[in-house]
């Protein structure tokens, strides 16, 4: 059985891993209703254990979220680069998404760094370039569309060849293709209505300072089945 390996790379606000599950946890809930016989989830918590598993026995390589910064150059993340070159090199399928987009962005020759426009919080649209409307994984989106975004830091500068899939007002990155089969989105797919809600609530202050309207960014979170189908269908790249 081919093996699809979740890269934990932090862990989400504890009330929400009490209610509804940690990064890894939400990614499972999501991909459980279409993983096929032939594949299983294992999960490696990068931060934790420096040990990268060997790329030759993995089907595909998913990469979650943090609380972390890329551009604090943490010893575990700076060491995750080098396997991320090599599972590019390899072609082994990849999505990175949040700190996995802007760690992944950053390991292939870009630059992750604070957005000097501060903090995107909520849920907001995201909107397909044409090479986005034309890509084999994103093609089926609308080409606009609602997702659930958190993030201080943002890729700012894409790397050399990669190509731009999605943007929004607020970041001209949403979403970037290395390779065939590698991709990374700043906003999350693995997040229900409820994981977005409590994120804004965490986040009411700092909100505030930037000039935000929590209450409004509450009232604004809907449903994002369109966005979250990306990681069901990222199954049948693998």
């Amino acid at each position: 059985m081919a093996c699809v390996l979740i890269v934990k790379t932090g862990d989400a606000y504890p009330e929400v891993v009490d209610q509804y599950g940690d990064f890894e946890t939400l990614f499972e809930k999501q991909l459980s209703t279409a993983l096929p016989a032939h594949l299983h989830l294992q999960v490696w918590d990068a931060q934790r254990n420096p040990t990268a598993p060997a790329l030759d026995g993995l089907a595909g390589i998913l990469i979650t979220g943090s609380h972390s910064m890329v551009s604090d150059a943490e010893p575990w993340s700076e060491a995750l680069k080098p396997w991320l070159k090599a599972a590019l090199a390899n072609n082994t399928p990849m999505l990175g998404v949040c700190y996995g987009h802007q760690l992944m962005a950053d390991a292939f020759g870009g630059v992750s760094d604070y957005h000097p426009a501060g903090r995107e919080s909520g849920t907001h649209t995201v909107r397909l370039t044409q090479a986005g409307q034309q890509d084999p994984l994103f093609s089926q989106l609308p080409e606009r569309f609602a997702a659930h975004l958190t993030h201080a830091q943002s890729v700012m500068q894409a790397p050399q060849g990669s190509t731009v899939l999605a943007h929004n007002s607020h970041d001209a990155h949403q979403a970037l293709r290395y390779g065939p089969r590698q991709w990374s989105v700043q906003f999350h797919p693995e997040f229900t209505a409820h994981v977005m809600s409590a994120y804004l609530k965490r986040q009411q202050a700092a909100l505030l300072d930037q000039g935000e309207e929590p209450d409004t960014l509450l009232a604004n979170v809907i449903d994002c089945s369109e966005a979250s189908s990306l990681l069901r269908r990222f199954l049948a790249f693998v």
